[in-house]
Formats: C-alpha cells, sequence, structure tokens
C-alpha cells in the first residue's frame, strides 16, 4: 500500500529526478536540424500530366432508307462512329493545334438520303453550331467494293472539313475553300484514282488547288495550310496573305513556279 505523500513534497521528488536524468540524444537531434529541409515539387511530371484531348461535338446519324443499294453499300463498309470520330479528329490535326481549335459546333449529324450529285454540307434549322452532312444514296449505290471503303472516307473527311474551316466572313474564293477539304482528305490518304494535278489557275478548286496546297507545304514547311485557314478566320480574304505565309511570295508567281514544276497547261 502506497503511503501518502504531500503534493508539494511529491513536486520536489520529481525535480529531482529530472535533474539527475541523462540528456537524451535523440532529444538533442530533434531540437536541431543536421541539414535544410528537402525542397517539394511544386511541378507535375510531364509524364503525369492529362493529356490533352480534341473536343469532339455530338455525332448523329440518319439514314432514310436502309434498304436503298447504296445503304447496303455504306453499312457494309463502314462503322459510322469511327467513321464521324476519325474525321473530326483528323481536320482538326490538319488545321488546327489545341490553344487554336474553334469550339463552336455543337453537333454533327451524317444524313444518307436519295439525291443528285455526291455530298454537300448545311447548317442545321437550329442555326449555325449545327451542322449536317447529306451524302447520296443514290451515287454510293454505284460505288464498286474494291473502292466503297476508302471513298466513303474520303468523301466524309472532305465534307467534314466544310464543318469546322473558316470562310474570312463569306469572302474567301471558293476554289480555296474546296480546295483545302481536298487537301485535308489527300493528306488523309483517302485519294480517288481520278485525281491528277492539274487546272488553269491556283483556286479552281477541289484536287487542283489540293494538290498545289500540298507542294506549298513541301516548298515552305509543314503549316502552310493550317495559317491559311488560320488567317481566314481573322478577317475578309486578301490576297496579300500569301506573301505572309510564303517568305513573300505571291500566289500567282507561285501557281507559276508550280505548274512549270508539273508540266501543267504546256510549257
Amino acid at each position: 500500500m502506497r503511503v501518502p505523500v504531500p503534493p508539494e513534497e511529491e513536486a520536489e521528488a520529481e525535480a529531482s529526478m529530472q535533474s539527475t536524468r541523462p540528456f537524451s540524444v535523440l532529444t538533442q537531434m530533434s531540437a536541431v536540424p543536421t541539414h535544410a529541409p528537402e525542397a517539394v515539387a511544386t511541378d507535375t511530371p510531364a509524364s503525369k500530366r492529362p493529356k490533352k484531348e480534341w473536343q469532339i461535338p455530338k455525332l448523329l446519324f440518319k439514314c432514310k432508307d436502309v434498304t436503298h443499294p447504296g445503304a447496303v453499300i455504306y453499312f457494309a463498309h463502314s462503322n459510322t462512329a469511327a467513321l464521324l470520330r476519325d474525321a473530326v479528329v483528323g481536320v482538326l490535326e490538319s488545321l488546327y493545334t489545341y490553344d487554336t481549335v474553334p469550339n463552336t459546333q455543337r453537333s454533327v449529324t451524317l444524313v444518307l438520303r436519295d439525291m443528285d450529285g455526291i455530298a454537300y454540307t448545311t447548317s442545321s434549322d437550329l442555326d449555325v453550331d449545327h451542322k449536317e452532312i447529306h451524302v447520296s444514296l443514290r451515287y454510293l449505290s454505284t460505288l464498286s467494293p474494291t473502292i466503297a471503303a476508302s471513298e466513303i472516307l474520303g468523301v466524309i473527311r472532305h465534307e467534314m472539313v466544310h464543318c469546322f474551316q473558316y470562310n474570312a466572313h463569306n469572302t474567301c474564293p471558293g476554289g480555296l475553300i474546296e480546295g483545302i477539304a481536298d487537301w485535308v482528305r489527300l493528306q488523309a490518304g483517302f485519294t480517288p484514282p481520278h485525281w491528277r494535278r492539274g487546272g488553269k489557275r491556283w483556286d479552281d478548286g477541289y484536287q487542283n488547288t489540293a494538290y498545289f496546297l500540298e507542294w506549298l507545304e513541301q516548298r515552305f514547311g509543314k503549316g502552310i495550310v493550317a495559317r491559311v485557314n488560320g488567317l481566314l478566320g481573322k478577317g475578309k480574304y486578301k490576297v496579300g496573305m500569301w506573301e505572309e505565309v510564303c517568305s513573300g511570295c505571291g500566289v500567282e508567281a507561285l501557281w507559276e513556279e508550280y505548274r512549270k514544276l508539273y508540266g501543267i497547261g504546256g510549257p
């Protein structure tokens, strides 16, 4: 049984023990730091940063007649979801960067229907932020099995460009608009067997202008077409923009050089 000790005597005894207890080495080491604290990294390593991704608008699909021969060919050679998504990404990669890409398109709808021609792109009845790509079932029905897949990919890629490219507030030459669309198709490798270099002018459009644009990229470096498209988004079309992106060379002089190089239209 412990004998009660008055509080004042117990306090004196504890103080005496504290004075005779050896000083702890661990206490000494923890009290005085032996080196500066390590710096804490604040930047996330590039390998762990979230990977940027293109913003894909809502992608929709309509087929007005699934029994049409053109529809049968389409479904036999196409995966619609992959087709549309790849077309969007391909266009954005060709004409923009993650920082310059426009974010105005809210949806793109592919419509297959019986009509004349091959395809066209328009705004929907809602507003210009909703695009529609109309493709002719009648045309699709004429495609042979050997070229059907590539031709469908190429037509959709061309039309998808029209959903995202700039047009200088409708002042850009139509031939340049169509040429840029076919240039994107050309870069993707969906080249129809009948395409040839040609044309009387640089802005004759379609493959004629597409091959000219391809040559400009070879002549002055990759990115020329994207820069041209960017300038078309800043205001009205000016022929002087070519000198800005082509090291001071005018487009007419460049066309003449290109024409002579490939023997287009005679000597």
